[in-house]
């Protein structure tokens, strides 16, 4: 196996001045590169409607907090893919603007880690994700983070201000999937008290049809009812033109705790997840990627909850790097210490549809391949675990597959070898059986 290890709802309004609230306008703005002290993304004027005075307010309010985080950098990189990556110091990222989290640092690193006993003999390459903007061989230095500067296009890309960065409502994890758009192909396990999940899994270039949608695999970590308390904390590779303007597969993180109405947000969109990690950065993209017939390059992925503190913590690498963590004061049912757990680990693969009546999307998820074409061909988790009570690693016994739409994307599974429990899935989106 040629792998690389780890190479790697509307929001109800609040009040708005009145001045404001009495008409709709047109905003037209300059998203060139200098706006925002961006670069690599050229200079264009956008149009965005700004349904309100508050969507104005909104908008102004995050680029002054964009504003913050360039100004903080101790030093800037320029990515050859456009990307700007700003160095920012870690007591200044964005996590420490969080109420609850205001005028804190990085909390240690935890003392111990969720182990197996048994090594991961696959892509065993212990380093930092592979991305494009560590070609050149820069880095940023100890003591600051990598963050991906935000320009003013991406702002005026996001349909709202008030749900920049953040999953639409509907997309929710499997229970919720029937009828938004948003379909899955997943592995998941329940009836039981899960404290993280490890799984390896392969970067493709999804090829993703509109703007409007996005295809992705993931990890989800999951508690509480599927209605306004929902706790979710999610990491993976996502190809999303909304979100970063482009299609490359990018890392990503994401995390809710109401179900994604109200809070939550990808990557470090939010104040929220602390980053330690110098070496990643989120939301830049991964190279190199798996080729169909050729090299299959995977990344592995661990999320466990760290039992002294409760924070959940993000690892790269079958033992490698931490990329942060998410702080347990940001949830409710993932939040408490001691054996406030997951109560759902869900694996595998997200695509959106916009087209619910027509023509399905024919935006891919995974290799936008079957199931059914196998290794190197077909996208795959690999070593799929969850951490039990006493901070181990133990297969996920009893996985389930489900497919919401399996003429469009489908999964399929298997156990033993080095891969342990393991499972194909995704699919082309429209296809001869998937109109």
């Amino acid at each position: 196996m040629a792998s690389c290890g780890c190479c790697c709802s509307k929001r109800k309004p609040g009040p708005v001045i009145a001045s404001f609230v009495s008409f709709l306008f047109l905003l037209v703005v300059s998203s060139s590169a200098s706006a925002m002290g961006g670069a690599g993304n050229g200079s264009a004027t956008a149009q965005v409607l700004l349904r309100s005075g508050e969507e104005q307010l909104r908008f102004q309010r995050i680029k002054a907090q964009l504003a913050r985080v360039r100004d903080a950098s101790v030093m800037t990189i320029q990515s050859p893919d456009g990307d700007v990556i700003d160095c920012v110091p870690s007591h200044l990222q964005p996590a420490f603007e969080h109420p609850k989290l205001r005028g804190q640092k990085p909390a240690d690193e935890p003392t111990a880690r969720p182990g197996s006993g048994d090594a991961d003999l696959v892509g065993a390459a212990d380093e930092a994700l592979p991305q494009i903007w560590t070609s050149s061989g820069e880095w940023c230095p100890e003591g600051s983070i990598p963050v991906r500067r935000t320009t003013e296009g991406d702002l005026l890309r996001a349909s709202s201000a008030a749900r920049f960065g953040m999953k639409p409502q509907s997309a929710a994890v499997r229970r919720d999937s029937t009828s938004n758009g948003h379909e899955h192909a997943v592995g998941y396990v329940t009836g039981g008290q899960f404290y993280g999940a490890k799984a390896s899994l392969n970067v493709w270039p999804a090829q993703v049809s509109s703007p409007a949608e996005f295809s992705l695999s993931q990890i989800w970590v999951i508690s509480g009812s599927f209605g306004n308390d929902l706790n979710t904390i999610e990491a993976g590779w996502q190809v999303s033109p909304e979100l970063y303007g482009d299609n490359s597969p990018r890392f990503f993180t994401y995390w809710t705790n109401d179900a994604y109405q109200e809070t939550g947000c990808y990557n470090l969109h939010c104040a929220g997840f602390v980053q330690t990690n110098s070496r990643v950065a989120i939301g830049a993209a991964i190279s190199p990627v798996s080729a169909y017939g050729g090299h299959q390059y995977d990344i592995t992925l661990l999320i466990w909850k760290d039992p002294k503190q409760g924070h959940w913590w993000l690892q790269l690498g079958p033992s490698g790097a931490l990329v942060g963590y998410w702080p347990s004061s940001l949830f409710t049912h993932l939040g408490s210490r001691g054996r406030g757990g997951a109560d759902m680990v869900q694996f595998g693969g997200e695509a959106v549809n916009t087209r619910p009546s027509g023509s399905h999307t024919p935006t891919q998820m995974g290799s936008g391949r079957f199931p059914g074409e196998g290794y190197g061909r077909a996208a795959y988790f690999r070593n799929v675990q969850v951490v039990d009570w006493d901070n181990n690693l133990i297969p996920a016994a009893g996985l389930r597959l489900l497919a919401d739409h399996p003429g469009c994307y489908d999964i399929a599974g298997g156990q033993g070898g080095q891969w342990g429990s393991y499972f194909y899935y995704g699919g082309p989106g429209r296809n001869v059986r998937c109109p």
